[in-house]
């Protein structure tokens, strides 16, 4: 599971993602509301964390706005605002729980868990098409005509990544933000490597798109059949 902690407090930040990653969490952090709308905008994670008070837009700002896009990703608000009002505008505003600094970490994973668990019957597979492709984020399944096959969660998380920027040349800076996170110390040469495991991936199941390298810039998605 991918957790977008967005909370301007620096030293908060560090302590909740620490422990979140103890959990077995991956964690990304921005201390700025419209960074952290940027980040909300590439759907790549499961749950925000979401402070009301930041600088740029304040937490009531991003949430209006995700939920106007026609973004459900869950949304947790942690947030010194405890009174009655302040809890129910946030509700009301499109958030799934509210939680009033300052909480004890347990409890926050609790309503973590909460939030994330959802009836079988409400579940929806996501898929993501493009080209003669179509992926499934949830099962990590990659599928072409009647061919399959399941992909690492790091290989499914590049490939998903392509596939919500089609045609666009991505640097590499982008890919290494948004595949391995803020914090990582990645080896460059990794995306590389990880680049070739997918490109040998799509030939695995017959498909005709490419992986195509922009030299001294990053990697670009084209569907050749276009």
């Amino acid at each position: 599971m991918r957790i977008l902690l967005i909370e301007d407090d620096e030293s908060l930040s560090e302590t909740i993602s620490f422990r979140l990653r103890q959990e077995g969490y991956t964690v990304d952090i921005s201390q700025d509301g419209e960074e952290g709308l940027l980040f909300i905008r590439q759907k790549v994670h499961d749950l925000v964390l979401l402070d009301r008070m930041l600088p740029g837009l304040n937490g009531l700002e991003v949430l209006s706005r995700m939920r106007l896009e026609g973004i459900s990703t869950p949304v947790i608000f942690l947030t010194a605002l405890g009174q009655v009002g302040d809890r129910t505008l946030g509700l009301n505003a499109g958030a799934d729980d509210y939680m009033v600094k300052p909480f004890d970490f347990e409890e926050l994973l609790a309503r973590i868990r909460c939030v994330l668990r959802r009836p079988a019957s409400l579940q929806k597979e996501r898929i993501l098409s493009f080209g003669d492709v179509s992926y499934s984020p949830d099962t990590l399944t990659l599928r072409h005509l009647g061919n399959t096959t399941v992909l690492s969660k790091r290989l499914g998380d590049l490939l998903e990544l392509f596939l919500r920027n089609p045609g666009q040349v991505l640097p590499r800076e982008t890919i290494l933000l948004r595949v391995w996170g803020m914090d990582s110390e990645v080896e460059d040469g990794n995306l590389d490597n990880y680049t070739y495991f997918l490109r040998r991936s799509l030939r695995k199941v017959g498909s005709a798109l490419q992986l195509t390298t922009v030299r001294g810039v990053g990697y670009r998605l084209e569907n050749k059949n276009d």
